[in-house]
């Protein structure tokens, strides 16, 4: 399928960027290992990805707003348009030459998503949707997994770490999970999840604590695939709540009954 222009437009402001993400990891391998090394290093190659994508988008869409992962939320004159942006969604994986990190690009328009793109330059995956017109991986067309239970099942999910809130919530929600499910992922970007479950990769994703940036682009990806796509509470609030549920309809169901289960365990 021919991509829109609006899509062009994102798949060339993902590519250009994407370019000089894969040469910055090129080089993280010869870094020093250090603690200020490596994190100088790679908030900069966040840095310049960010800069890359604001021009881009900028230049091909005047006018537009912007919510960013580093610049926060940028206001342009159209204000029924705003792109959501992750310039590198992964940023752990990337300091350690794991090749699951990406770009993470979405758009809004008068509140409500309509297109959605996740790009690995390293894998050279580039997941793509559009409001009405299906989402696809390198031009093939992408549906959810069919698994009905959540026994036959592998959920992705993220691991709170050392500075991150609710690691005793973690705890008891896996708890609940690994006794249901056949495994349980983590793949460290909640972009990849996102698109990991609209190709059936993944069953079914949940995670805290995100930012719209996380979840944006994937958001458009799952549903465009056929899934669902809530907060944790069942309802379309993942922004302010900065919880996700995904899935087809029996699994995003049978994940936040999953959910319900842990907390009224305590």
């Amino acid at each position: 399928m021919a991509a829109s222009a609006l899509m062009n437009v994102m798949i060339a402001a993902a590519r250009k960027a994407g370019r000089g993400l894969a040469r910055d990891f090129g080089e993280v391998e010869q870094l020093q290992v250090s603690v200020k090394g490596p994190a100088n290093f790679v908030s900069a190659a966040d840095h310049r990805s960010e800069e890359t994508l604001f021009r881009e988008l900028s230049k091909a869409r005047p006018g537009y707003g912007f919510l960013m992962e580093e610049r926060g939320a940028v206001a342009g004159p159209d204000k029924t348009h705003r792109w959501i942006v992750d310039p590198l969604d992964g940023t752990t994986n990337f300091l350690h030459g794991i090749p699951l990190f990406c770009i993470a690009i979405a758009l809004e328009r008068d509140n409500e998503l309509v297109a959605g793109l996740v790009y690995n330059p390293i894998l050279d995956e580039l997941y793509t949707a559009e409001k009405g017109q299906g989402a696809f991986l390198n031009n093939r067309r992408l549906r959810v997994a069919a698994r009905k239970t959540l026994a036959d099942c592998v959920i992705t999910t993220g691991i709170p770490h050392r500075g991150r809130p609710d690691h005793a919530k973690f705890v008891s929600e896996c708890k609940v999970l690994m006794g249901q499910v056949a495994g349980i992922r983590r793949t460290g970007s909640a972009a990849i999840d996102l698109a990991w479950v609209a190709a059936g990769r993944f069953d079914g994703y949940l995670e805290h604590n995100l930012g719209p940036w996380d979840m944006a682009a994937g958001t458009v990806l799952v549903r465009e695939a056929g899934g669902y796509v809530t907060d944790i509470d069942g309802g379309h609030e993942m922004f302010e709540t900065k919880g996700i549920v995904a899935g087809n309809q029996a699994i995003h169901k049978a994940l936040l009954g999953a959910l319900a289960e842990a907390r009224a365990a305590g």
